[in-house]
């Protein structure tokens, strides 16, 4: 028998980061909100993606400190086997009480339920309902709104290889929790996934390998992809770029792939697990979304338009369901913009251009605005900068000056078009680009600004200066 609700203002499918952002705002006008949830509570990145890798990686990078005993003179470390037990569940405990303060409490403070069960649209493009069908077999709900919101999330694809569904394989989900730390891996892709749980895995002590159809990190400029796989080969993490896996099968030993170079060479590799870390797609499998007039794209993403409306005006999607770029303050930007533009018809819209992005090895990536290639692609002459980190002081007393930053800049006018770091807090340096960025600044005036000595940020400035000045022949202070 099924139970009706009428009266809702909005209701959210997912409890990741959009559907939180928007019940939040929501819940801030005073509108009543109902979420349903099929799975865990809290989305990809607390569950399965930002937060367990990171604190996997920070745990990995301190063993591999450990074990780069003489990178200070006068100080000698090492580190032991690895307790793979302990540290799975020291990660799980972590999850779970990020889930519980960031996620499940706020429900209950901000003053909504997450009802457990799959949702369904129901009705018409007119009268549009969810049906909720909880996973204990009980009886379905249907949910009437105002709004509706699909914030489902992706999930990780795999590309078509003869005998890998066969095989069987990992993806970032299932290999973060191994009961067992595998002796080798074997990665297939090198995006920011790929490169994350590469590098993970080697400093724990597993043999790695790592096959990229293109080059490391792709998407990037191409002197980080070349320092990148310079430090993989620093690590031990041996790379095959520009290769295609065409078979995998899986014996006694473990899993045995077979490889085409770009030259046309045959590759056969070993190892005793495979992870394929070739992109997501977005979730919207079971959600009857072309009985209410929702079309999907070529990849399965829910289309919207500008505001995130769907074709049903009663209908919006936020995050990485929407084929926008999959990153977690997407989502949640879009979830606070879904709420304004459905209750108070402000038409907002999202600006991308100075998107930050941050691909989390060591040293980082991190990027934001438009590439080389990109700048030319939009008919900018462009002047370009490569700063390598030798010549940044807050590199040399860390001891470890792999790396670089490269500008983008205008060569009419010398605006920023583009920043892009392979360093040490990659991260952190580039929000100071994406405030240039967003405010039109030129590398001159970046080079005029003042930055603190010794941080990482400085190296911004420093390859600012190297428009007008040799900054090798400058003091320590980039004056």
């Amino acid at each position: 028998m099924s139970q009706a609700d009428n009266g809702f203002d909005l209701a959210v499918i997912g409890s990741g980061g959009g559907a939180f952002a928007a019940a939040i705002a929501a819940r801030r006008k005073g509108r009543s909100v109902a979420m349903v949830e099929r799975a865990t509570t809290g989305g990809t990145c607390v569950n399965t993606g930002c937060v367990p890798s990171k604190a996997l990686l920070a745990a990995a990078g301190a063993r591999r400190g450990a074990l780069d005993g003489q990178r200070f003179p006068g100080i000698r470390t090492e580190a032991g086997p690895v307790d793979f037990d302990a540290l799975i569940d020291g990660k799980d405990k972590l999850v779970q009480e990020m889930r519980a303060e960031k996620y499940t409490d706020l429900a209950t403070e901000y003053g909504w339920d997450i009802l457990p069960g799959t949702a369904r649209f129901t009705g018409d493009r007119d009268d549009p309902a969810l049906d909720v069908t909880p996973g204990d077999g009980g009886g379905s709900r249907r949910i009437h709104a105002a709004h509706y919101l699909i914030a489902t999330g992706s999930a990780p694809w795999a590309p078509p290889v003869d005998g890998l569904a066969e095989a069987g394989y990992l993806t970032s989900t299932t290999a973060m929790d191994l009961d067992v730390l595998p002796e080798s891996l074997l990665v297939l892709g090198a995006g920011y996934v790929g490169l994350e749980q590469a590098q993970l895995f080697a400093r724990l002590s597993t043999r790695v390998t790592v096959v990229a159809r293109s080059r490391l990190a792709s998407g990037e400029e191409p002197e980080i992809s070349a320092a990148l796989q310079d430090v993989f080969a620093d690590e031990g993490i041996t790379v095959h770029t520009h290769t295609r896996l065409t078979t995998v099968r899986r014996d006694s030993g473990g899993i045995v792939a077979t490889a085409r170079t770009r030259e046309g060479r045959r590759l056969e590799l070993r190892a005793d697990e495979l992870l394929v870390a070739t992109g997501r797609r977005p979730v919207t499998d079971g959600l009857n979304l072309e009985a209410v007039g929702v079309t999907t794209g070529a990849r399965g993403e829910v289309v919207v338009d500008g505001q995130l409306r769907t074709a049903n005006r009663r209908i919006w999607a936020a995050g990485d369901v929407t084929g926008h770029p999959q990153f977690v303050y997407v989502a949640s930007a879009h979830g606070a913009l879904i709420a304004d533009n459905a209750f108070d018809g402000t038409g907002r819209t999202v600006d991308y251009r100075h998107l930050p992005r941050v691909t989390f090895t060591t040293p980082a990536i991190a990027s934001a605005g438009l590439t080389d290639a990109e700048a030319v692609a939009q008919g900018y002459t462009c002047d370009c900068r490569v700063l390598p980190l030798p010549y940044v002081p807050r590199a040399l007393v860390n001891r470890d000056t792999r790396g670089l930053i490269k500008l983008v800049a205008d060569a009419a006018t010398g605006r920023l078009l583009g920043a892009h770091v392979l360093a040490d807090g990659a991260g952190d340096v580039i929000a100071t680009a994406v405030y240039a960025l967003a405010g039109g600044m030129t590398v001159r005036q970046m080079a005029d600004l003042w930055c603190p000595y010794l941080t990482m940020a400085e190296g911004l400035k420093l390859a600012a200066q190297t428009y007008t000045r040799d900054v090798t022949k400058l003091s320590c202070c980039a004056a």
